[in-house]
């Protein structure tokens, strides 16, 4: 299940992902929980420790979008204001959506999340008892690599671009995840100053568009400046960069 704050999929702007009356109260109770809470913070300073730039992109635009909807709200200019206030699922957390995959055997066959930001990261969290040497495993294709991952294990990865899938498990055993990410849909709402694609760009001369498309095309060059560089964490955090080397 799905919650959180979502942008794309048909909806005209950001808001908070509609529950069924059976279902909020559950996800309004795994939201407070002590163990989530924790696993949100541990994966968000990780976050923050190896990719301190596009952490801060991530946060920063979510803090953007949330503070735009409060002021509209504050100010009455809200064009939708029986809907719910935009907010974080966790605390600290940079990412406007969550899912929880209940299993009791989650499997995730091969795809890429095509509706995420690009460039963007997204943690997955395993969760169950399984033996992670005989299932579990982590694919991400496109890289040629399968990883153990047994269950309490989080990962970041470049959701959008890496197709990645999980192997199965045993069948006496049990897997779940908990997934953390962000819409690219929330950062074009954004840059087009909290509007649609086709309301951002009405009164736009030939010139004016033509300067939004060519930042468009930027955007991977954009996107790739926000990563660190394997020598610039070793200058800024070296102890974190002897632990990753050391995984290697």
């Amino acid at each position: 299940m799905r919650v959180g704050i979502s942008h794309g999929g048909g909806q005209k702007h950001p808001k908070v992902l509609k529950q069924t009356a059976d279902n909020k109260p559950i996800l309004d109770e795994l939201l407070k929980n002590k163990a989530f809470e924790r696993i949100s913070g541990f994966t968000s300073r990780a976050f923050s420790e190896v990719a301190p730039r596009l952490y801060e992109y991530h946060n920063s635009q979510l803090s953007k979008l949330i503070d735009e909807d409060q002021r509209r709200r504050a100010a009455n200019t809200h064009e939708h204001p029986w809907e719910e206030e935009l907010r974080r699922n966790f605390p600290n957390t940079p990412w406007a959506a969550t899912s929880f995959n209940f299993g009791p055997q989650t499997v995730c066959y091969k795809h890429a999340d095509f509706n995420n930001l690009a460039f963007g990261w997204c943690c997955i969290t395993a969760l169950g008892q399984f033996d992670p040497t005989k299932g579990g495993h982590l694919v991400l294709w496109d890289l040629g690599i399968v990883i153990e991952f047994p269950p309490g294990t989080s990962i970041l990865i470049p959701s959008a671009v890496i197709s990645h899938s999980n192997v199965p498990i045993r069948s006496h055993e049990t897997r779940y995840s908990f997934t953390q990410y962000s819409a690219g849909g929330i950062f074009r709402w954004n840059d087009n100053e909290f509007k649609t694609v086709a309301d951002f760009k009405k009164g736009f001369s030939d010139e004016k568009w033509a300067a939004v498309k060519k930042e468009l095309s930027e955007q991977l060059d954009f996107g790739l400046a926000l990563y660190t560089t394997f020598p610039e964490l070793k200058r800024m955090k070296p102890e974190v960069a002897e632990a990753a080397d050391d995984s290697l």
